[in-house]
């Protein structure tokens, strides 16, 4: 076809594709609302519900457990400055006489990747007795994290510790899981998220939400554990 064709069908096309906007465009307005409220819904929801439960290690009430989630290792076995950020915060509570116990729920899906180890040995490294420190090797997300929590390893009371843009989504799931959590906030003095962190998290969110209406339950589940129970014993 000669190029003065080609460019008279392109012309064609962008005049039908201006005219099929004009027709439809209180449509594709109203559709676009929608979308917009259905994705922010789940996300202002949380941040509500999340008011009043998020504390400091000196004002948070005192509880048996502490929920430490995992936030990446680097590939020589060290934490993340995030996960890093987050033991810091869970040693302070034990220190201070806030938790009994740590539990730690990480990522343990490859050999080179293990979250919880990786966790434990710090925490250890940094005064935790060992018998204080539970680990939790299947917490691919925080849903999977909350619900092994919950039905694997019997808490029903916990702090999550985590940071900032995360504890709503752990504060919310945890609770329509069944357990009752305040969170402690891991944020160092200067920490900020970028725009794809908080992008992600409001699709992690959405994500959280669907799980929680299907009551999915996590790809591994396994035995009921008893090292929470131990811990509190010893």
């Amino acid at each position: 076809m000669p190029l003065r064709g080609i460019l008279g069908r392109m012309k064609q096309c962008a005049a039908s594709v201006r005219r099929f906007v004009r027709a439809k465009r209180w449509w594709l307005f109203g559709g676009g609302m929608t979308l917009v409220l259905l994705v922010s819904a789940t996300p202002i929801y949380a941040v509500v519900a999340a008011r009043g439960k998020i504390y400091s290690v000196q004002t948070v009430p005192q509880h048996d457990v502490a929920i430490v989630f995992g936030a990446g290792v680097y590939p020589d076995g060290t934490p993340t400055s995030y996960l890093e950020s987050r033991l810091i915060t869970a040693v302070q509570l034990y220190k201070a006489g806030k938790v009994k116990a740590l539990l730690m729920s990480g990522d343990n899906s490859t050999t080179h990747h293990n979250e919880p180890v990786v966790m434990e040995r710090y925490a250890v490294a940094h005064g935790v007795p060992a018998s204080k420190i539970v680990l939790d090797y299947a917490g691919y997300d925080t849903y999977d994290s909350c619900y092994r929590i919950h039905h694997l390893f019997g808490v029903d009371s916990t702090i999550l510790v985590s940071h900032g843009y995360h504890l709503p989504r752990a504060l919310m799931t945890c609770s329509n899981i069944g357990i009752q959590s305040v969170g402690v906030r891991a944020d160092r003095p200067g920490t900020s998220y970028s725009k794809n962190y908080l992008a992600r998290e409001v699709l992690s969110l959405n994500k959280a939400s669907i799980q929680l209406l299907l009551h999915a339950k996590p790809g591994v589940l396994g035995p009921q554990e008893t090292g929470v129970a131990k811990a509190l014993q010893d």
